[in-house]
């Protein structure tokens, strides 16, 4: 692989991502669960958009940067506490990518663009981070969302989806179908559409 700014800061956040504690079985490997995580975000932003520039590139990857050097549990566990935890979690992601774009060479205003898409800035707006958000709902629903289900209630279920729909461009909407998922995940996914 050529030595470019964008290797190497896919490497740095690799580097981060891997000393994730938690782990994953993948392919019959343990794998850092955050570096499976990106991993799965740029192979969804593959599907939703294979011409996505470099800094929505290095934002998908970078996404959950750190993550766990945060627990949910160290804000309060409610409403409030976890929008505070996702606030602030938004902003220190987006500040240790800013530092690896600038580590690997990237100006001040690409490193800041990857910055404000990490933060999800203007969504729905743009079309990149609509794109982010899209990737992000895409590998929700497929990776985490039958976890999220057998520990909630359904109508907090069913609710969740329908906020994570009204979030998604149609372009996302197309791709859910095509996500290989149980038939109760697709059955709740209906059930929460037409209500």
């Amino acid at each position: 692989m050529p030595d470019t700014n964008f290797n190497k800061a896919i490497q740095l956040i690799d580097e981060a991502h891997a000393q994730d504690p938690r782990v994953v079985e993948a392919n019959g490997e343990e794998v850092p669960y955050e570096l499976f995580y990106s991993n799965k975000m740029s192979d969804y932003l593959e599907r939703r958009d294979a011409n996505a520039s470099e800094v929505l590139r290095l934002a998908i990857r970078a996404q959950h940067l750190r993550r766990w050097e945060v627990p949910r549990s160290s804000y309060a566990m409610n409403k409030t506490g976890y929008h505070l935890w996702r606030t602030y979690l938004k902003k220190r992601q987006a500040e240790i990518a800013s530092q690896i774009c600038i580590d690997s060479g990237y100006s001040d205003e690409d490193a800041s663009r990857v910055a404000a898409l990490v933060k999800k800035e203007n969504l729905k707006i743009d079309a990149e981070t609509q794109t982010l958000e899209d990737v992000a709902c895409l590998v929700f629903l497929d990776d985490q969302f039958e976890t999220f289900e057998r520990e909630h209630d359904e109508a907090k279920v069913l609710n969740i989806l329908r906020k994570t729909w009204v979030k998604m461009s149609d372009k996302g909407h197309e791709l859910v179908l095509n996500i290989p998922m149980s038939g109760r995940t697709r059955e709740l996914i209906v059930k929460a559409l037409d209500e």
